[in-house]
């Protein structure tokens, strides 16, 4: 029996490791780069909302190269395997500040701002994004050029009240852009651990709305 326990136990683990991921890959038009993207760790979550890890997961290494995006234009973040927790999805810029550069800045200071998020469907309910390995948005016509960081999270809530983010940040350059100045927040700071969207228990009762957490998206 306690030979049973144990590779059920061993089991369940390597089931919940597998069904982890890493944001690998951004794309722009016919450019795919890993090495503009801040590789994590490893696929481990960040948990709590107040890391440090929030802004691009948790030691990522360093990127060795920035991805020309122009604005109006699609771009995407792919994964390593397919998102196999439930839950919403967005992607933030974050405004590189004078005198640094996307290779150079740590994420910190109220610099970001969400672009787009993917929620929920209802009856019956689901998230948009489940069992999906890519997002897809388009960087807003009025985005000032210059160099940021592109931001992707992933948030896992198959645990009621114990949310999993998944996180990865992309160099990249915005070129062709406007002059638009959508309203900034700080990561980590711009979550509650309170957050409806976080604390919600998506398996019982089934909601019936749902509001991807953080800001509303600028659409410029």
């Amino acid at each position: 029996m306690k030979l049973f326990t144990s590779l059920a136990v061993i089991a369940v683990a390597s089931q919940a490791v597998s069904a982890h991921y890493i944001w690998t890959t951004v794309i722009s038009g016919s450019t795919q780069s890993n090495a503009a993207v801040r590789q994590p760790a490893n696929n481990s979550p960040v948990e709590a909302v107040t890391s440090g890890a929030m802004t691009c997961g948790a030691s990522p290494g360093r990127a060795s190269e920035t991805v020309d995006v122009a604005a109006g234009s699609s771009v995407s973040f792919k994964l390593d395997n397919n998102l196999y927790h439930p839950g919403p999805a967005a992607i933030y810029l974050g405004q590189v500040p004078g005198g640094q550069t996307a290779a150079s800045w740590d994420g910190s200071g109220a610099n970001w701002f969400k672009i787009a998020e993917w929620g929920a469907q209802f009856n019956p309910f689901k998230f948009t994004v489940d069992g999906t390995n890519q997002v897809t948005t388009t960087i807003p016509r009025n985005t000032p050029s210059g160099e940021y960081l592109l931001r992707v999270e992933h948030i896992g809530l198959h645990v009621a009240g114990s949310p999993q983010f998944y996180i990865s940040c992309a160099q990249i350059r915005v070129t062709g852009g406007g002059s638009g100045s959508p309203s900034k927040v700080s990561i980590p700071g711009y979550l509650s651990a309170s957050d409806p969207g976080l604390t919600v228990n998506i398996h019982f009762p089934t909601p019936t709305s749902y509001r991807v957490p953080g800001p509303a998206p600028w659409t410029g």
